[in-house]
Order: C-alpha cells, then sequence, then structure tokens
C-alpha cells in the first residue's frame, strides 16, 4: 500500500505547546512547576468516595448522549441559585468531555468557511485552532498590560457583516481579570439587532476574589439567548484530569450544538457524572471556593513581595501574572527557559497568548498548589 509523503496540514504552525514544553523542562531540571494550571493537591474525599460508589452501582455503560440526567438538574438548581436564570435540564445543558471539548463544539456548530471570530488576546490557546479548523477566521482584539481590560468602542470597529461570534472569558486566564456589569452591559449594546452568537468561557466562575462577584453571561437575557456558556469540573473540583464539562445554550442553540456533539464525543465518562451529580449537592465545595484560592493567592503574593518580581493584580482564576522587566531584558521564552534551568522553577511566557507574540516581559505563575510548594517556589524566585 502506498501512503501520501505529506500531507497539506490544517494546522502548520501548530507544534508541542508551551504547557507540555515547559513541564518537561521542570522534570527534566527537578523544578518547582508552577507553569501549567492543575493543582497539586488531593481532591476532595467525597468526591472518589462517590466515583467508587458509582462504579459499584453499575454506572459504567454509556451515559445519555447529553449526558447524566440528575447531573444537569444539580446544573440547573445551581444555576437558578447563583445567576436567577431558568435553565432546562432537558434541553438546555449537555454535559461535556471537559471545557475544551465543549469550547471546540460550540465553535464547530456556528462558524462556516470565512466567518469571523473575535477573540480577546492574551487568549487561551484553543479558541484559534478551532476557529480555523471550522474554516472561520479568529480577529484578534489584543488587551495591554498591565490592566488587559478591554475598550469597546473599539471592539465595536472590528464587527462586520463577516463577524459570527465573539468569544469571552471570565474571569481570564492568562491575566486573572474579570468582565464586570459595565463590560456586560456594553457587550449587550454591542450584539444588539445583530446575529452574532456569544461563546463564554466561565470555567472559573468560582474562583473570584475581594468580594467580586462572577458576571455570568447567564445573569443577562439578552446575552444568554445568544449564548454558549462553558464551564468545568476539573477546576472547581480540582480533578482536571477527570475532563468533565458542561455547556448551557437556549434550546435552539442547544440542538445544534447536540448534533455535532454527537458525532465528537457522543458520551461522556458515566461514572464521573454520576458522582458530581451527588457532590453537587454539597454546595459549600464551590460556594466556598474563592476563599480557598483567595487564601492561597495571597500567600503566595506575600511569599514573593520582596522578589525583584512586579506582581499585577489578580481578580480571579488560580494564576498569578509578574512582570520580570527589573530582572532581564531577554524575551520571556528565553527568560521562563533560563528560570528554569537554573533557578528552578518553571512558569509561562505570556506572549505565547497572543497572535503576534507580544511580550511585555510579563510571566504567569500557577499558585493552585500546596502551601508548601508555593513556599519553595518563592524561596527561589526571591533569589532571583
Amino acid at each position: 500500500m502506498n501512503f501520501p509523503s505529506s500531507i497539506n496540514s490544517k494546522l502548520p504552525g501548530m507544534g508541542n505547546s508551551i504547557f507540555t514544553v515547559m513541564s518537561a523542562l521542570a522534570r527534566e531540571h527537578n523544578a518547582v512547576n508552577l507553569s501549567q494550571g492543575f493543582p497539586d493537591f488531593d481532591l476532595n474525599p467525597l468526591l472518589v468516595e462517590e466515583m467508587q460508589k458509582a462504579m459499584r452501582g453499575n454506572f459504567n455503560q454509556y451515559a445519555h448522549m447529553a449526558g447524566y440526567l440528575p447531573l444537569r438538574e444539580r446544573i440547573a438548581e445551581k444555576t437558578a441559585a447563583l445567576y436567577t436564570a431558568q435553565i432546562n435540564p432537558e434541553t438546555e445543558i449537555t454535559i461535556t468531555a471537559g471545557a475544551t471539548q465543549a469550547i471546540f463544539t460550540a465553535i464547530l456548530t456556528v462558524i462556516r468557511e470565512d466567518d469571523e471570530v473575535i477573540l480577546f488576546a492574551p487568549a487561551y490557546d484553543s479558541y484559534s485552532p478551532a476557529v480555523e479548523m471550522a474554516g472561520g477566521k479568529s480577529i484578534y482584539y489584543d488587551l495591554e498590560a498591565p490592566e488587559y481590560k478591554v475598550n469597546w468602542q473599539n471592539v465595536k470597529r472590528l464587527i462586520n457583516q463577516r463577524t459570527r461570534m465573539i468569544i469571552i472569558n471570565t474571569p481570564h486566564n492568562p491575566s486573572g481579570t474579570t468582565l464586570n456589569a459595565f463590560d456586560m452591559q456594553q457587550l449587550e449594546k454591542l450584539t444588539k439587532g445583530s446575529d452574532i452568537i456569544l461563546l463564554s468561557d466561565e470555567v472559573y466562575e468560582h474562583v473570584i476574589y475581594d468580594g467580586l462577584s462572577h458576571q455570568s453571561v447567564l445573569r443577562y437575557p439578552k446575552l444568554a439567548e445568544r449564548a454558549f456558556v462553558v464551564s468545568s469540573f476539573g477546576k472547581t473540583y480540582h480533578c482536571t484530569g477527570w475532563k468533565v464539562g458542561y455547556c448551557i445554550a437556549p434550546e435552539n442553540l442547544m440542538s445544534e450544538f447536540r448534533k455535532v456533539h454527537q458525532f465528537n464525543v457522543f458520551s461522556v465518562n458515566s461514572v464521573a457524572q454520576a458522582a458530581f451529580a451527588e457532590v453537587m449537592k454539597r454546595t459549600d465545595l464551590y460556594e466556598e471556593l474563592g476563599a480557598f484560592y483567595q487564601k492561597k493567592r495571597d500567600f503566595f503574593r506575600s511569599a514573593i513581595q520582596s522578589s525583584r518580581f512586579k506582581l499585577l493584580p489578580c481578580e480571579g482564576t488560580y494564576f498569578q501574572l509578574a512582570a520580570y522587566n527589573r530582572i532581564s531584558e531577554e524575551r520571556d521564552i528565553e527568560f521562563v527557559k533560563r528560570m528554569t534551568r537554573d533557578k528552578g522553577v518553571a512558569a509561562i511566557p505570556v506572549s505565547v497568548f497572543y497572535r503576534h507574540h507580544i511580550d511585555n516581559s510579563v510571566i504567569r505563575f500557577c499558585f493552585a498548589k500546596e502551601e508548601e510548594t508555593l513556599k519553595r517556589a518563592a524561596e527561589l524566585l526571591c533569589k532571583i
């Protein structure tokens, strides 16, 4: 059989992600890994217990394509309690294999060849490749350091007859900023009377600090009626490896979403869904998450306060940005590699989240770690 010597790549510029590169470098040099965004502490024993119960309780076969109904019912209850939004669990919620799959499916559902999608950079690295694979074009609005705030009049200038989707992310990875009520009102004005679809990545909805409230799209009926809203159990329950998330959308959008979902995933881990359905009855586990991570944020910020890094504000997520221009003039990618090799701490350069690798001498640390891990990292960072 003859095989083609090469194929025309759909993602020709795509190689190993910076997260893979930095985690491998951290292992090679036995560095403290504050690069990739995952906890290094155990998840709640209750979740493990419920997982084991589900395995013994014959939840080991295919789940319903849209997801285990009791879990969708818990999500609808939570959404009503937090955002006063009435969601039909039968027709407006689908359980997905992580938030990234939900994002990919939503984009594939809506975007056709030559459609334009507005992204806010620095942006989570899965958005643009999904748009490209759907045949669309990513249009970037570059958020400026150190505030990373949106000027909605400038966004308005990017909209034309080809604009099909706007993707927002709040709390925002990697900057740690949040959209407020004014932002949501401006977005509502911007999309009024159009057929623009919103994709709202809200995986850090419970990881928000200093008394701020999460401004979910679901709080705003005029936005919710045109939106896919994505969330993550992995971020909320410290189990990123379980890869379970969900998408909420009005019935007309969700009907189309499920057409795509059934052919790229169909059914999501049934045991995990059954476990989450039970654990979600404990509302304190997500209601107290912000305070849990704020304590880690404050500990880490305090521990590196005497370093030469300049800490940027962190309103949400479990990421802390820091400027290193008082330390080095190196490009951020080279700086984090050298810091990992020579100083023993791994981080992520923020330039990789920009289309054109805009370098503001800012790097990202993940503080979803044990206090001892953060203390060890801080001791090393303060010596730089």
